[in-house]
């Protein structure tokens, strides 16, 4: 199963650096049940594309929780074992948690596929969006646009090797 585990660039760099994600249990976002419902689509890599965007909206919330992390969200994709990933362990289908799956273990870095991270040309609006996330959470609307706007940037595909050339 391919799941998608949001992180941030010291989060990309402490894996590096310890050859794992992880200690577990890791939240992470798959093709679930519930997300195949919401999105209502049989197409698996519209499906992979829409749980690798839940896994950026949750780099970007821990993002907007340390200020001094650079705004670049950060998703590495990892294949695990099918019965690896539990979806919806805690919330029982909330809205909020679609695609959100538990590993209860720490997941080898070398397991992983790709890692994906915004360009530098998306930090100012992933800065914006960092900080309008609470007033967004609020039912902003203004806020909700500015949070919008960093989704608009695709993030970009690169192979496991370059992970050091991401966070040096």
């Amino acid at each position: 199963m391919r799941v998608y585990v949001p992180l941030t660039l010291s989060g990309l760099a402490e894996a590096h650096s310890v050859g794992r994600l992880g200690p577990g249990p890791l939240t992470a976002y798959a093709v679930t049940p519930g997300l195949r419902e919401w999105y209502v689509s049989d197409d698996i890599e519209e499906l992979e594309y829409a749980a690798l965007n839940r896994a950026a909206s949750a780099s970007l919330r821990l993002i907007a929780a340390k200020p001094d992390e650079p705004r670049r969200r950060v998703v590495v994709a990892v294949d695990v074992a099918d019965g690896a990933a539990v979806a919806d362990p805690d919330h029982v289908l909330d809205a909020s948690s679609l695609g959100e799956v538990r590993i209860a273990e720490a997941v080898a870095l070398s397991k992983a596929a790709a890692v994906h991270v915004d360009s530098d040309d998306a930090e100012k609006d992933v800065a914006a969006a960092a900080a309008a996330l609470g007033a967004a959470d609020l039912g902003d609307d203004d806020a909700q646009f500015t949070v919008d706007g960093a989704e608009d940037h695709e993030l970009l595909w690169f192979g496991i090797q370059e992970i050091p050339g991401l966070i040096g």
